[in-house]
């Protein structure tokens, strides 16, 4: 009894002794660079948002924060290759809504979004704004609902491809609307906009900055932002709640996440940092020119976020029919 007892004691004292070890570690994180990796090609907005983002966190951090372009699987391969990261801080992904809409649109995906990840924080929100084209008799939100009550069927519209935000936000509108349109998708939402202005479909919902020369230009016209609050460079733009749809806010977010396991007060530094990091005046200015919207949360508020957005697409997917692949 005595020599299993001081079996016991020995254990209490290697545990006790490596808990400071731990807590050293993760004090003097980070001591090499950081991975941030960015599951989508160069010269998109996460790739732009990203390198703006990681070297002011870099200059925070006193560590490189080098960018990795990992595109491929929409999105899908860099944040699996970030779930299999060791769990130490050393990588970190920067992931749009694609990881809430990938448990639903998918069949198999190499992670578990729900349990292979610790969120940091919220970074950004780019809104996103319904255009139709020129010749659509419809000058409001309402009125081009009505139009398509009349035409079930018969109107178009434009996505950057199934399951992206382009596609899920209109799928809502249909939903919550209750009207039928034809999905045309297209192969990114440049193209989508391009076959927009051509007439060949009627309507498109996309992010404001990319929209912006067309919709100065008189190719397409804005209905509505679908955001909370107006939006800067489109001050005559109203809501979707304020052109009679409640509930259709559907920005284009952005948060980063590192790895489950990752020690919390590494999570802790990181968020930290990152709150510093979006509330820099250069920074900033910076977003905001680009149209994009810095925002930033504790690790908890971005987890919760990323739940209920999992449960409503998941909603919108099931209702429009959309098959897992």
């Amino acid at each position: 009894m005595r020599h299993a007892v001081n079996l016991c004691g020995v254990a209490l004292l290697c545990v006790a002794a490596a808990l400071p070890v731990a807590g050293a570690n993760a004090q003097a994180y980070p001591t090499r660079p950081v991975r941030l990796i960015l599951p989508f090609p160069p010269g998109g907005p996460t790739d732009l948002l990203g390198r703006a983002v990681g070297q002011k966190l870099s200059d925070l951090l006193g560590q490189p924060v080098v960018p990795e372009n990992r595109g491929g699987a929409g999105g899908n391969l860099g944040l699996g290759l970030a779930a299999k990261a060791p769990p130490d801080g050393y990588t970190i992904v920067l992931s749009s809504p694609v990881i809430a809409i990938g448990p639903s649109l998918y069949k198999k995906l190499e992670f578990d979004a729900s349990k292979d990840f610790a969120p940091i924080s919220l970074i950004a929100n780019i809104q996103n704004v319904m255009l139709v084209h020129p010749s659509v008799p419809a000058k409001t939100l309402k009125e081009f609902i009505q139009l398509a009550r009349r035409n079930p069927g018969k109107l178009n519209f434009a996505t950057g491809g199934v399951g992206t935000t382009t596609h899920l936000a209109s799928e809502l509108l249909q939903y919550m609307e209750k009207i039928k349109m034809n999905h045309v998708p297209y192969k990114g939402t440049g193209v989508a906009l391009t076959a927009l202005v051509g007439g060949e479909t009627e309507m498109l919902v996309m992010a404001v900055p990319a929209a912006m020369p067309m919709i100065q230009a008189g190719k397409v016209r804005p209905l509505a932002v679908l955001s909370k609050e107006r939006n800067a460079v489109l001050p005559k733009v109203p809501t979707a709640k304020e052109a009679g749809v409640d509930n259709f806010v559907v920005p284009i977010w952005y948060g980063i996440l590192t790895c489950a396991g990752t020690p919390r007060p590494i999570v802790t530094r990181l968020n930290q940092e990152l709150v510093k990091a979006l509330a820099s005046p250069d920074l900033k200015a910076r977003l905001i020119a680009a149209g994009v919207e810095p925002v930033s949360t504790t690790p908890e508020e971005f987890a919760s976020y990323i739940r209920s957005e999992t449960v409503r697409y998941a909603q919108v997917i099931k209702a429009a029919g959309i098959q897992p692949e």
